[in-house]
């Protein structure tokens, strides 16, 4: 697996005329893994995006190392598609042919985005994001719509990718039963013209 890192430093985020979070820092590397936590609303998915490059934080930085993946509850599968051919599709963006079976999703390969269930779409973007070669994954919420059985083997392949080197930051209400997580807990700040 190629090298990796990610940083976030004195990261603020703005929406409208709320400061979501402000003064976030943090620094990872190989085996790393990180869980964001706090109520409805009070950024975690932002920051995400933030931290994968599609938004810019209003204040502080953002560093990383290695290629960045992320799931987020838009499913980034074409929703007219076999799921075959949705999951090919990122094959040929990210330059990997390989398909992830761990998942159980072979028998539903010829089956459209749009029929799947919550669960089974959580589980193919999960392969997604694992087949992408990616070594920091972002996952929003991941474990959202599993059964027990996919929740642990999720988890098992968070800690297998962990174990290769790999990064993983999740934003999740649900406890993660994955070894040496670090945490943080993201807190709702006041509107921006009641700050100091």
């Amino acid at each position: 697996m190629q090298e990796c890192r990610l940083s976030a430093t004195e990261i603020a985020c703005r929406r409208g005329d709320r400061i979501l979070f402000r003064g976030l820092s943090f620094a990872l590397g190989p085996g790393d893994a990180l869980q964001l936590s706090g109520p409805n609303g009070t950024g975690k998915s932002s920051l995400m995006r933030i931290l994968a490059g599609l938004l810019r934080p209003y204040a502080g930085q953002v560093e990383h190392e290695g290629r960045v993946a992320l799931t987020d509850e838009r499913l980034a599968l074409d929703l007219h598609l076999p799921l075959e051919k949705a999951l090919a599709f990122w094959g040929r963006v990210d330059g990997v042919v390989e398909r992830v079976s761990a998942l159980g999703l072979d028998d539903l390969l010829d089956v459209p985005v749009r029929y799947l269930s919550t669960g089974q779409k959580k589980r193919a973007a999960l392969a997604r994001v694992a087949a992408s070669g990616a070594p920091v994954w972002l996952l929003d919420e991941p474990l959202n719509g599993l059964d027990a059985n996919w929740s642990g083997v999720a988890q098992g392949m968070v800690e297998a990718h962990r174990a290769r080197g790999g990064i993983v930051v999740v934003a999740s209400h649900l406890p993660l039963a994955l070894a040496g997580l670090c945490a943080i807990a993201i807190e709702a700040h006041a509107p921006v013209d009641m700050l100091p």
